[in-house]
């Protein structure tokens, strides 16, 4: 038999009885009248003197009165343990004079011990009562001071948003932030319409008057309901110290929000980019490119998020994610922290071209999942995880005249306008909130999380452009290098800070989190083609790996770099990779790269026949000479879909040519044109007229 086995056995043969456990009521009594009996019944077998019994008794009680008032007992437990102790000394006295095997001796025994256990119920339920008491009384006396410290604060809010204001508020509620750097009140608005918007108006006044430590802000935001006002009032200032990024990479989810910084309350934002797109503004200087590693800090750990990164100035703002997987810092088979980069235009069409095809077929390829789970938005996971396509400098672009730049943006405003029921969402960042930016309609609709850092400057901080119908933000309650505004649907534009991440950092996120990356689903990858599956083809990441580094010593070898001589590692070490040769030919690498492709994707296509070349004209390409193919400009096809977005309301010319850039003349003539070829309808309501598209005419 075990010895588990056998202990279970003892276990169940009986009751279990805990030795160290203290003596209740009924095992108290217990114990004091059977060790009375046996005392007294020894001592009368032996001849001992009776005395002693009562000078033992007379020892116990002065002992347990001493530790009662140590403990401070009340003075009935006091009292009831010394008289216990005393009348149990007394009847073992008279019992060993008398004998204690009488009935008179043990008659006199039970009833002693019947009132010791019923009187040391009395006094433990007293005792519990008091200590009891003594809490709720203390509780009291610490809600009392908090009170009086709220009731001060409220008072003083009171009068002072009277007098700086003129709206007499009643405050209901003063929470104290749990981290001590502020509070917020709970008010509500006299009657007659007075709105939020009027304290809010007077943030700036009201934070001088209170003579708030620069940084700090009285922050008016919405209450529970429009009658309500909750006022925030920072009173340490967080934004002036430097954090770094939390070390603790844990995994997120688009669901659940990606933390991009922390409140004037030290409280972490998150931005929901679900359904959202996103802009960050910040002049150079301002912490925007490290903003933008902590935006893709949040995406690398996320499960179900994929990050796409255009940079069109070297690739800058990705190479760090990349780089520790390209050049083996970490463990092996890691996979870098982004998914693509391009980092110049070619690769950047690319990429964009196969996010819109990757769109466009999952439209298509997953209208039974989405049917199954009674939805219009595509189910995010980890199998079928979001694009994040991360556009550092892309409100440039958007803005930029050149031609082959307007080509990018149409691609962009195309994933923007179309892709948000599919999983894929855009980050754009830009120089600063211009008219040419925020002024795009398409973007004031779908970038509602925006972030517009100052870094201290004023030059051409014009908030309310990017925050419209945010009031009482200024840029000098915000002057610190990574700091400024933030603003999501779920949380009001007002002051916040990012952390500081630095490039060690970057890279143990990086191998934290390579094997929590998800990959892309079949259907999708599958319409990606060639384009996504050869990214990290030689050819076309030989630039990032074009580093100082390798020519630091003066006449290194290619051994000296980490490399064996003649033999060039063809991109990644991907695990689809592994545990293959690498050849000395680039050739033999692009042969194999041509298998894979073929094996997964089919065979490509059969390209097609080269068109004739237009006849060549002699002298300036003037638009009056210029072949006609009836189609109109470039920029047609991305009016005509915003047109086709607008449903039966249409567009006027004005708005079409805010939306593509070009003169109003211009537009006029070009939707005209599409008119006259049924591409579009003209509706003649005079100053109202508009264009709609056929479908909706």
């Amino acid at each position: 038999m075990s010895a588990t086995t056998a202990n279970n056995k003892q276990a169940g043969s009986g009751p279990v009885l805990d030795w160290s456990a203290g003596h209740g009521p009924v095992t108290g009594a217990l114990s004091a009248t059977t060790g009375a009996l046996a005392i007294a019944t020894t001592g009368a077998a032996t001849g001992m003197p009776p005395a002693w019994a009562l000078v033992v008794g007379a020892a116990g009680a002065l002992g347990h009165t001493v530790a009662g008032l140590k403990v401070r007992n009340a003075g009935r437990t006091l009292a009831f343990k010394a008289s216990a102790w005393l009348v149990g000394a007394g009847w073992t006295t008279w019992a060993m004079a008398s004998g204690p095997l009488s009935w008179a001796a043990l008659g006199s025994l039970a009833t002693i011990g019947v009132g010791i256990g019923a009187g040391a119920r009395s006094t433990a339920l007293y005792e519990e009562a008091r200590e009891d008491e003594a809490i709720a009384a203390a509780e009291r006396q610490i809600a009392l001071e908090l009170s009086a410290e709220r009731r001060a604060i409220a008072a003083e809010w009171v009068d002072r948003i009277q007098r700086v204001c003129g709206i007499t508020l009643r405050v209901v509620g003063v929470e104290m932030w749990a981290t001590g750097t502020g509070f917020t009140l709970d008010g509500e608005l006299p009657a007659g319409g007075t709105t939020y918007h009027r304290i809010a108006a007077d943030a700036a006044k009201l934070s001088a008057d209170a003579r708030l430590p620069h940084g700090c802000t009285a922050t008016a935001l919405p209450g529970i309901d429009q009658g309500r006002v909750l006022i925030d009032v920072t009173t340490a200032n967080v934004l002036a110290t430097e954090l770094p990024y939390p070390a603790e990479y844990g995994p997120l989810s688009v669901h659940t929000g990606i933390p991009w910084g922390y409140r004037t309350n030290a409280e972490e934002i998150v931005a929901f980019l679900r359904e959202q797109c996103a802009l960050a503004v910040g002049p150079t200087g301002s912490g925007k490119t490290n903003l933008v590693h902590v935006i893709l800090a949040g995406f690398a750990r996320a499960t179900d998020i994929l990050t796409f990164v255009i940079d069109l100035n070297a690739g800058s703002a990705g190479l760090r994610w990349v780089l520790p997987a390209l050049n083996g810092q970490g463990p092996t088979g890691m996979r870098p922290g982004i998914d693509w980069l391009a980092g110049d235009y070619e690769e950047a069409d690319r990429m964009l071209t196969a996010v819109l095809r990757i769109g466009k077929h999952r439209k298509v390829a997953y209208q039974d999942l989405m049917a199954r789970a009674n939805t219009d938005l595509l189910p995010i996971s980890p199998e079928i995880p979001q694009i994040m396509l991360v556009i550092d400098e892309g409100a440039e672009i958007l803005a930029s005249n050149d031609k082959a730049m307007r080509k990018l943006a149409a691609k962009i405003m195309e994933v923007i306008r179309m892709l948000r029921s599919m999983g894929i969402r855009t980050v754009l960042t830009a120089l600063g909130a211009t008219g040419s930016v925020v002024g795009n309609l398409i973007i004031r609709r779908e970038a509602k999380v925006r972030v517009a850092l100052t870094g201290g400057e004023l030059e051409g901080m014009d908030l309310s452009k990017q925050f419209p119908g945010s009031r009482g933000l200024k840029p000098e309650q915000a002057p610190y290098k990574g700091s400024g505004f933030m603003g999501t649907p779920e949380s009001p534009a007002a002051p916040f800070k990012t952390w500081r991440i630095l490039p060690h950092q970057i890279a143990d996120i990086v191998a934290a989190t390579s094997e929590r990356h998800p990959v892309l689903d079949g259907p999708s990858a599958k319409a990606a083609g060639p384009d996504y599956a050869r990214r990290w083809d030689q050819a076309r990441i030989a630039w990032m790996r074009d580093t100082p580094a390798d020519d630091a010593q003066p006449g290194a070898t290619p051994a000296a770099a980490g490399q064996t001589p003649g033999r060039s590692r063809g991109g990644l070490n991907l695990s689809a990779l592994r545990g293959q040769e690498w050849q000395d030919a680039d050739a033999s690498i692009t042969q194999r790269f041509d298998e894979m492709i073929s094996a997964a994707f089919g065979p490509e296509p059969a390209e097609p026949a080269p068109a004739e070349a237009s006849q060549d004209r002699p002298g300036l390409n003037l638009s009056a000479l210029r072949a006609q193919d009836g189609t109109g400009p470039d920029w047609l096809p991305e009016a005509i879909e915003a047109i086709n977005a607008t449903g039966a309301a249409g567009m006027k010319p004005s708005a079409v040519a805010d939306l593509v850039g070009r003169s109003r003349q211009a537009v006029r003539d070009a939707l005209k044109a599409a008119a006259e070829r049924g591409e579009l309808v003209y509706r003649d309501n005079g100053p109202h007229s508009v264009y709609v598209h056929p479908d909706h005419a």
